[in-house]
Order: C-alpha cells, then sequence, then structure tokens
C-alpha cells in the first residue's frame, strides 16, 4: 500500500521529519493551536493552515487506503483479482478513480443485465463478443439468438435474447473504469451548464434573473453561480442541466469498443452502444460531475465563510467599559439593558421613544439617567427595526451628558438565536427574551469573540449560501476557525464563560463546566497550577491548555502572558541572569534584546520559542486584535427611499463573498460592491481588498427598491 508520510510530505511541500512529527503530535492527543504555537521547534515552524491541511489530507488518504483493503478483499473473494487490478488499486490516489475500478464487482441489485444471465444469455454475449475482433467474420446474430429460445427460462424470441445480450454488453461497458473517467473529463472540459427560469416567473420578479437563459462551461462556473443555481433549482424557480455534444461522446464509445468491418455487428454494437450510454452511463456521470463542481463550490463558499467569520471574531473589542445596550423597536419599544465593564447584566428598562411626544420625552430623561448614574462609556445600538431612529434619538441626549459616551451601531446578526437558545437560558433564567438580545448586543460591542461563541455561526450572517453546501464539513471548518480565533487571543481564566473555554485548546464541554464550578465555589484562579484542581482536568488537558488561558493580576505575572508553564523556570534563569525579578518582565524583553538567546536554547527549547517569550515579555497580557474603529451613518439617510444615486457615505462591511462585499449603511438593507467595483485595478479576490468589519467609504451607483437592491462603489474614493 501507499506510503502515506512520503506521499503527504511530496504533495504538501514539507520535509518528512516535519510530516512525522507533526502526525505523531496529532496522534498524541495534541491540538493543532497548540502544536502551531508551542512545538514549533519538532514541527519547524509549520503553521496553523498547514497542519490542517496536514490533518485532513492524513484523513483522506486514510480512509482511501482502508477502502482499499475493503475493496481487495470483495474482488479477491470473487476470485476475479488480478495482479494488474491490484496494481491498479494500490496506486489509486482519488476516491472517484478507486470506486470506478470497483464497480464491475460490486454487488449489484437486480438489472436487466442480471435477469439476462439468469436467462442463460450470457454465453450469446461471449459469441458476440468474439465477432468483434479486428478481422471478425461475419455471422447471423438471429440464426445464433435463436439457439437461446427456451420457455423454462422465459426467453420467448430470438429477438428477446438479443436485446438480453445486448443488456449484459451494456453493463460490461458501462462499468469500465477507463471509459468512465474519459466521459466524465470530457464533460468537466467540455460540458455546459446551462439554465432556464420557469416559465410562471416572469421577467423581472427574482433574484435569480441573471440566470433567465444563462450558460457557461462546466470549468469554468465560478462557485457562488452554481450555488446560486443549485439554490433556485431547490425553491423550484429554475431548472439547470450540464449540455454536451452527444454525438462527440458516441462517435468516442464507438471507437474504443467497436473492433470488426463487419456491418451487422458494428450495428448490434452501435445500437447496444447508444443504450449503455443513455441508459447507464450519461446520468451517472452528469451527477458525479455536477458533485464535483458542487463539492469545489462547497469547499471555496466554505473558505469564504471562514475568513469572514475569522475577521468577525477578531473584530476589534471597545474594551470592557460601563455600556449601555439598546434593541430598539418601534411599537414594542426600545430594550435597554446596562453591562458593567465586567459584562455583567446590572438593570434593565423599557422606554418608548418612537411613539407619542411625551413618550419621547420620558424616553429621553431615563436615558439620561441611567447614563450619568452608570457613568456609561459605550453605547452598543442593535442594527435591525428602527435602528437609525433610535440612534438619532440617542445623538439628542448626548449634548448633555457631561462624560461624552462613545455610541456605535452594532451587527445584531444571530442576537435573536441567542436570546431564545439554552446557553441564554441557562445564563439569565429570570430574564425576558427581549432582555436577553440587547444583553447580547451590548456584550459583542466589548468584546465579539467571548460573546460571538455561544451563537451558532451559521446565524452570524457573514456566510455565503451557507445553507446550501456540505454541513457536515461546514461545520468541522467552522468549529476550527472558532478554536483557532479563541487561542490566538486567549481567554481570561476568570472571566470566560463556559461556551469560551469549551473552544480552548484541550478543554471539553465537561472540563469547562468543571472549571466554572471550581471558580464558583472557590473564587477566582489565582494560579495556573490550580487548574491540576479542577475535577478531570489531567497533566495532558493542563498541557494543551495552560499557554492559552489568562490570570490578571495573580500571584505569578507569567500567568498573564502566553509564556506555557513548562518554559517558566527557562524565563526565571533568564530573569536571574539579567538581574531583573519577574515583576519587571518588560524589562527582562528589553535586556535580552542585548544578549545572546542562543545561549537560552535547550534540547525541547530552541529559538523559535525563545522569540516568541520575548514578544510576549515586552508587552504582557496585550490583546492582538486590531484597534477598534466605527463607522458613523449620514444623518438623514435612515431608508433604501433616502438614497439617490451619487450619494457618498461610510458604511462597515458585513459580508464578504467571492463576486464583491456587502456593506451596511444604515438603511436596513446591506448594500452590494460588486467586485469590479472594489477598486480602480483589476480585483480577482474581494478578500485581498476589504474584510469583514472594515469601515469603508462608498458610492451609490444604482438603488433597485422593488427588489431592495442597492448597487455600490469604492472606485475612486479615498479610504
Amino acid at each position: 500500500m501507499l506510503n502515506i508520510s512520503q506521499l503527504l510530505a511530496s504533495e504538501l511541500q514539507l520535509k518528512p521529519q516535519q510530516v512525522q512529527n507533526a502526525l505523531e503530535l496529532l496522534a498524541e492527543g495534541a491540538t493543532i493551536p497548540f502544536i502551531a504555537r508551542y512545538r514549533k521547534e519538532r514541527t519547524d515552524e509549520m503553521d496553523e493552515v498547514q497542519l490542517r491541511d496536514l490533518q485532513d489530507r492524513h484523513n483522506y488518504l486514510t480512509e482511501l487506503e482502508e477502502r482499499k483493503k475493503v475493496i481487495v478483499s470483495a474482488i479477491a473473494q470473487q476470485d476475479k483479482l488480478t495482479p494488474e487490478l491490484q496494481a491498479k488499486i494500490t496506486s489509486c490516489l482519488q476516491k472517484t478513480e478507486l470506486e470506478d475500478l470497483y464497480l464491475p464487482y460490486r454487488p449489484k441489485r437486480r438489472t436487466r443485465a442480471t435477469i439476462a444471465r439468469e436467462k442463460g444469455l450470457e454465453a450469446l454475449g461471449t459469441f458476440i463478443k468474439s465477432l468483434n475482433v479486428k478481422n471478425g467474420i461475419s455471422a447471423s446474430l438471429e440464426a445464433e439468438s435463436a439457439k437461446y429460445i427456451s420457455e423454462t427460462l422465459g426467453v420467448k424470441s430470438a429477438d428477446e435474447a438479443l436485446k438480453g445480450a445486448s443488456d449484459i454488453l451494456a453493463e460490461e461497458v458501462a462499468d469500465k473504469a477507463e471509459l468512465r473517467a474519459y466521459i466524465r473529463e470530457y464533460l468537466l472540459e467540455n460540458g455546459l451548464f446551462v439554465s432556464r427560469i420557469k416559465d410562471e416567473h416572469p421577467e423581472g420578479t427574482t433574484k435569480f434573473e441573471m440566470y433567465r437563459n444563462y450558460q457557461i462551461k462546466v470549468k469554468n462556473i465560478a462557485p457562488h453561480n452554481l450555488l446560486a443555481l443549485c439554490r433556485g433549482e431547490d425553491e423550484k424557480i429554475l431548472s439547470f442541466e450540464v449540455a454536451f455534444d452527444e454525438d462527440f461522446v458516441l462517435g468516442y464509445l464507438e471507437s474504443q469498443e467497436i473492433k470488426t468491418k463487419v456491418r451487422n455487428v458494428r450495428e448490434f454494437y452501435q445500437v447496444m452502444l447508444k443504450d449503455s450510454f443513455n441508459r447507464l452511463i450519461k446520468t451517472s456521470l452528469i451527477s458525479e460531475v455536477t458533485n464535483e463542481k458542487k463539492t469545489y463550490a462547497d469547499i471555496e463558499s466554505i473558505k469564504t465563510f471562514e475568513t469572514n467569520l475569522r475577521e468577525l471574531l477578531l473584530s476589534a473589542p471597545a474594551g470592557m467599559k460601563p455600556t449601555m445596550a439598546i434593541d430598539p423597536g418601534f411599537r414594542t419599544g426600545c430594550k435597554v439593558a446596562i453591562l458593567d465593564e465586567t459584562g455583567q447584566f446590572l438593570e434593565y428598562q423599557a422606554v418608548f421613544p418612537h411613539q407619542a411626544a411625551e413618550q419621547r420625552q420620558k424616553a429621553a430623561q431615563t436615558i439620561k439617567k441611567l447614563l450619568e448614574k452608570y457613568q456609561i462609556q459605550l453605547i452598543a445600538i442593535g442594527n435591525g427595526t428602527a435602528s437609525r431612529e433610535t440612534e438619532e434619538f440617542v445623538a439628542e441626549i448626548l449634548p448633555n451628558i457631561a462624560h461624552k459616551p462613545v455610541k456605535v451601531m452594532v451587527n445584531e446578526s444571530g442576537a435573536s438565536i441567542y436570546s431564545a437558545s439554552d446557553v441564554a437560558r441557562e445564563e439569565f433564567p429570570d430574564l425576558d427574551i427581549t432582555v436577553r438580545g440587547a444583553i447580547s448586543i451590548g456584550r459583542r460591542l466589548q468584546d465579539p469573540l467571548a460573546e460571538l461563541v455561544k451563537i451558532d455561526p451559521k446565524s452570524i450572517g457573514v456566510g455565503q449560501y451557507q445553507h446550501d453546501v456540505d454541513q457536515k464539513l461546514l461545520k468541522k471548518k467552522l468549529d476550527e476557525t472558532v478554536e483557532s480565533c479563541v487561542n490566538y487571543v486567549g481567554v481570561d481564566l476568570n472571566t470566560a464563560s463556559k461556551e469560551l473555554l469549551t473552544f480552548v485548546s484541550g478543554i471539553t464541554p465537561t472540563i469547562a463546566n468543571n472549571i466554572i464550578a471550581y471558580r464558583n465555589q472557590n473564587g477566582a484562579f489565582k494560579n495556573r497550577r490550580q487548574l491540576l484542581k479542577v475535577a478531570k482536568l489531567g497533566p495532558k488537558a493542563f498541557e494543551q491548555a495552560a499557554g492559552f488561558l489568562r490570570i490578571r493580576g495573580g500571584e505569578n505575572p507569567l500567568d498573564n502572558t502566553a509564556v506555557h508553564p513548562e518554559s517558566y523556570s527557562l524565563v526565571q534563569s533568564i530573569a536571574a541572569d539579567l538581574g531583573v525579578s519577574l515583576n519587571q518582565v518588560t524589562q527582562v524583553a528589553e535586556k535580552l534584546k542585548e544578549a545572546n538567546i542562543k545561549k537560552y536554547v535547550t534540547d525541547t527549547i530552541g529559538e523559535p520559542t525563545l522569540r516568541d517569550i520575548l514578544s510576549e515579555l515586552e508587552k504582557p497580557g496585550r490583546d492582538p486584535r486590531a484597534e477598534f474603529k466605527y463607522a458613523t451613518f449620514k444623518e438623514g439617510i435612515k431608508e433604501i427611499k433616502d438614497l439617490t444615486v451619487g450619494m457618498q457615505l461610510e458604511g462597515i462591511i458585513t459580508n464578504v463573498a467571492n463576486f464583491g462585499a456587502f456593506v451596511d449603511i444604515g438603511v436596513h438593507q446591506d448594500g452590494l460592491v460588486h467586485i469590479s467595483q472594489l477598486a480602480d485595478r483589476f480585483v480577482d479576490d474581494p478578500k485581498k481588498i476589504v474584510k469583514v468589519g472594515q469601515v469603508v467609504k462608498i458610492q451609490v451607483l444604482e438603488i433597485n427598491e422593488k427588489l431592495k437592491r442597492i448597487s455600490l462603489s469604492m472606485k475612486g474614493i479615498k479610504q
């Protein structure tokens, strides 16, 4: 069988030792964030992307090898395993190719060929094949077929016998791996996706208008276009198919399968091959080609989702400051929640500023009183219904507030999902669903990562056709993204929620619950070593998790850094050499710059880890996320009808797709900056220009109120 490690090294352009060591670490239960951060010497500094690629490909090849064993065994049991076939199976690197090889030997349901064999017609098929040779002789197929008429076996006529033999040969042709591979490749290279919108949907009435009379080469279709076609088909608005030159394919089959020049045998084969293609090959290969392109589209869409989710989770936090969170509403009023600087809920009020003047005045007094009582520094306003009206209402109050809090519009996608979830009910069992939603809006301004991990990523609104892609793969990749982000930032051990802790390297949901229980019973953790007193958190889990957990103001200043406890003794030795106390760790970093770090290299700690330690000691406890910025929406622009072509506005990127970026400009409907309008130069990938959460300046290009579509441009605008 294959040497998987050797193949991985070749495919991924890695050294064999890197592959071997990384796979050993993964087999030992080490997480990818842990390996990437704390085992750089073992992997020669492989990053998370390389490690995940290695893990995914290793899993694929391992599954492939296991499948090969099953197939080889199954064919051997049929006494049909030849050395040549076994060699082909052994060298396979793709599951599709492997299944093609197995197809002739796979147990089948009862087919027309099966029934023909039961009627004793296999010998007739063999006879006809014997005539199909370069210098084949002429023979009467009807006369030969008449020999197989049998009342007992149910063969009533020579014509029926000939059709049965044809069914047997048609199935043999359809099972040939090399023919299927050629036709599959032909469809991928030369086929066309062709779509039509159904007659019951008049022109200009659907969001799929561009697919009304659409065709594109299979090999050239963009992932988002194929996913749109699939969505349109699911919604019964359009239909699409793979079109191709069927005569060419039939000509190919004839060139490969017909050897004789004898007319009647040739004609038999032509009819048989057409039947084989139309009945047994065409539909399955079109399905395989469509599925292959759909799988690619899924992967590309999920990659875009991963990138967007990462940018959103790593959005700059406004900071842990006293916050007023407002979930706006017209008829039901605005739900106002007050949070302290740690995100703890303090008070709730409902105000009704969008009704009678008396109610508006009363609401203003309530807001002013709360702002002053709690010395609020941040005001988070959800961007849903009544958001712009609420923002303007709050803006009228702020000039009368001495300490000038900052007012920010917050994307509330998923807040309603959170507020109705088991997580929210467990966190706030006595609060109404609307209050929980307001709290979530406030917390995601204070610290987006800590709050958004409580919500299913699919509900956050940064995906591209996320409900149309492979859901198992989507969940896997999004969970990996959340895990990566959480461990990149690090987690405050004494304030983290159960949900946040669950994504920390080495911490299971059970251990996360136990950490919370220990904290509630014993108070705040004072040092990382206390983690070993938590139930079910043993030495292995401690090794994986400790470096990603922070303790602010603890007994050891290194506990508030990404320095792993296994390196503490080295840092202490370095500090002692430099004559610096650990309480002055920044000085250690400053002085170590002048020293030769190579002298501190050990068998397990090399220069990469020493550089990481030095970086951590320079700014202990720092947040690696960017500086907080927010968009200022234009006054008076609240609805689509307020927009005019040519208007320049400021907005915030809410989603990036393969075809462009969506921007919230404060009118309850995101506008689209098409990929062609992102820059004054050619752009092949929107992610190279913009990212979720980025504040941008745009110009309105086109407005379609009926379809609620806004076209925007960033061309010619200095950002």
